[in-house]
């Protein structure tokens, strides 16, 4: 079963919110880092995503990335 290290996201995206509850429904634990309040982290996201600052990205224990995944990506990811 993966593990998530750290979300990258911001809070008015809608794609963020939807993972974040799944997220929080199924108890996964997980570090949030806001893009928009972290110049380091958004510059890092850009770096991981050919320039383009997609949220969320979703790393993992195992350095996997998961970008913009949906529920079912996620649940197949960690097993669910």
């Amino acid at each position: 079963m993966a593990t998530i290290k750290i979300i990258y996201g911001t809070e008015w995206c809608g794609d963020c919110t939807r993972s974040k509850k799944f997220l929080d429904e199924n108890k996964i634990p997980y570090k949030w880092i806001d893009i928009d309040e972290n110049k380091e982290a958004r510059n890092h996201t850009k770096q991981l995503n050919d320039g383009k600052a997609k949220v969320p990205t979703i790393i993992f224990e195992d350095e996997s990335i998961l970008v913009e995944p949906t529920n079912k990506e996620l649940a197949k990811k960690l097993g669910l």
